[in-house]
């Protein structure tokens, strides 16, 4: 692929302005070594929660992404790039559905191209994992400075009872979310449990608890600001982690849990070690303050017939364990026995 094929930019004054983009050196790279793929309008690029493993460029067109959990979608145009969790992490769930709202001409990387791009230019990986880190931070922040600006609001609203304008499900959603990352609190993650129990849909579920490594010690050196900036890049990571029907929560201080659709401990330690190895990457990207830090992860099966107090012990003894032997890793805690 020799000529480049970007077009000039098709501007749409219903589309807002796009997420991450490449620089003229990089998307020349990956016009190097991706291959040209025709999208009509309407057309499926990638599916939320199906195992990824390429990245696509977008040389022409736009594409809408939908990342199911956030009231607003995004959209990428001309030099925009999408998927790359896929590219960079072996076995990572595509984080958003992609449809071509255009017709559309797209450069497909798949992962061997990437390496190949690498041997090629040593260098690179290392400038464009800053670039995709950054961007996921970025990202990160402008979605709970969103979710905070709605929280104001609604306090505002509660606070003045001549103007009673959010209803009782808005004023539900304030009180049952982490103000610092978004996610669910506690409160929330009650409130869910006993949906699902009603509902009769705890099978097939697991439980990870999970824990920031010597998040204290952070926090000492680099101060509580820049250790909420941490804690909402965990929470970030958890949430691009999370499935379709998986509940990420902040339990408190440097806690969290992921409830994941799992039938084994296989399926739920296969979200423990992405969780771990993800993390690790990232610590290993030069960055000063830390944007991330390693994880230690307790995991167990949630039983139905038991409540979530058991499940939180189960989980925590692996937890434990875990930080015992160093933290940056993944432990299990075999399923709890129910008496009748």
């Amino acid at each position: 692929m020799s000529q480049d094929p970007r077009a000039p930019l098709t501007r749409y004054d219903t589309v807002p302005a796009v997420s991450a983009v490449l620089d003229e050196d990089e998307y020349a790279l990956f016009a190097e070594v991706g291959r040209l793929r025709r999208f009509h309008a309407g057309d499926i690029v990638m599916r939320r929660g199906v195992i990824g493993g390429a990245m696509y460029v977008v040389a022409h067109g736009a594409v809408e992404l939908d990342f199911g959990g956030e009231p607003d979608a995004r959209y990428v145009e001309a030099c925009g790039f999408f998927g790359e969790l896929g590219l960079l992490i072996e076995g990572c769930p595509d984080q958003a559905d992609a449809v071509a709202i255009v017709d559309s001409l797209l450069i497909e990387v798949q992962r061997s191209d990437f390496d190949q791009l690498i041997d090629r230019h040593p260098g690179f990986g290392l400038r464009f994992m800053q670039h995709v880190l950054a961007h996921t931070v970025h990202g990160g922040r402008q979605r709970i400075d969103r979710l905070q600006q709605r929280h104001d609001a609604l306090k505002d609203a509660l606070g003045d009872l001549r103007t009673p304008a959010y209803t009782s499900d808005e004023h539900d959603e304030f009180i049952r979310t982490d103000e610092l990352t978004g996610l669910l609190n506690r409160r929330g993650l009650d409130r869910h449990i006993a949906e699902r129990r009603r509902s009769g849909a705890l099978g097939n579920l697991g439980l990870l608890l999970i824990d920031c490594d010597r998040f204290h010690a952070f926090n000492d050196v680099y101060g509580h600001r820049v250790g909420d900036r941490l804690l909402q890049g965990v929470a970030s990571l958890l949430n691009s982690a999370a499935g379709t029907d998986d509940v990420a929560c902040r339990l408190g201080g440097d806690e969290f849990c992921l409830l994941v659709s799992a039938r084994d401990r296989e399926g739920v330690m296969r979200q423990a070690d992405f969780l771990i190895g993800t993390a690790h990457g990232l610590v290993q990207v030069p960055q000063s303050p830390p944007l991330m830090c390693t994880l230690s992860i307790g995991g167990c099966l949630v039983t139905p017939g038991a409540d979530w107090n058991a499940w939180y012990a189960n989980a925590a003894a692996a937890l434990a364990r875990a930080k015992r032997l160093g933290g940056n890793r993944a432990e299990w805690s075999a399923p709890l026995s129910v008496e009748g």
